[in-house]
């Protein structure tokens, strides 16, 4: 395929299929017998399904059946399940890497960074019940990743220290996307936030949680803070928490700033 014709050929033989199908440096596949399918009208589909079903509702079957194609044909273009979750991962990372603007802090940037990643896993609930499989190989994962190493750029920090940071703020961000997809998934079926927050059950925990067997929880539990019933003075956990990681990256750089000018 003339395509491959810039790259190691040997190299490229390694990776795995879904990869070389997220690059488009797999051969073109052949037509089908109803007209020819394209690899992302069928991650679409199956992108479809998963946002409005779950991903247990997703299979070569159904996304076939959706797209008025037999299953057999799906197999011409994308050879297995799995290979299609990985393509509809890598689909859903499809997002708008913002210009630089003049005058945002790295701080500002990373929050931008953070707030993305976390709409990824609101939006499309499905996407982390697929398993982490490696090291991001796919091209919409990895112009994600290059974004927030333009972020760091001007770190005086080496390669490892960068990817370090960017396993912390993005570890983070899955927690808190995880948090508000569970949180949107209750409140879909029905349940409300005092019962998510668990302050429908503060008296119930004042009870069982005594300080002989909780000594710690408990004064947490009685004061109110653990379920919300009293006000809360930093308001935002999460945003909490994240200004507590770039306070602690920020120390680590300017540590580094002022070493690099002895």
């Amino acid at each position: 395929m003339s395509s491959n014709d810039q790259y190691n050929e040997e190299a490229i033989n390694r990776l795995p299929e879904s990869v070389k199908l997220g690059w488009g440096i797999m051969k073109k596949q052949r037509r089908g017998p109803k007209g020819e399918l394209s690899i992302p009208q069928i991650v679409q589909a199956a992108i479809a399904i998963a946002d409005a079903e779950g991903l247990a509702a997703v299979s070569m079957a159904r996304v076939a059946q959706s797209l008025g194609f037999t299953t057999m044909s799906l197999y011409r273009y994308v050879s297995s399940k799995n290979d299609l979750l990985l393509l509809m991962q890598d689909a859903v990372c499809d997002i708008p890497i913002p210009e630089e603007r003049e005058g945002d802090s790295w701080r500002e940037q990373m929050k931008e960074y953070v707030r993305v990643c976390v709409g990824v896993f609101r939006d499309h609930p499905w996407y982390a019940d697929i398993p982490i499989q490696g090291l991001p190989l796919m091209p919409n994962n990895l112009r994600v990743i290059d974004w927030m190493l333009r972020i760091m750029r001007d770190f005086p920090v080496n390669d490892f220290e960068k990817m370090s940071f960017l396993l912390l703020v993005s570890s983070y961000s899955r927690a808190c996307g995880l948090i508000e997809r569970d949180q949107a998934l209750v409140l879909q079926a029905g349940g409300t936030m005092d019962a998510f927050n668990g302050l429908d059950y503060t008296t119930a925990l004042q009870e069982l949680v005594k300080p002989g067997q909780f000594p710690f929880l408990s004064p947490l539990i009685m004061s109110g803070a653990y379920t919300g019933e009293t006000g809360n003075p930093i308001e935002d956990d999460l945003a909490f928490g994240l200004e507590r990681i770039l306070d602690g990256i920020e120390q680590y750089v300017e540590t580094r700033r002022c070493m690099g000018a002895k």
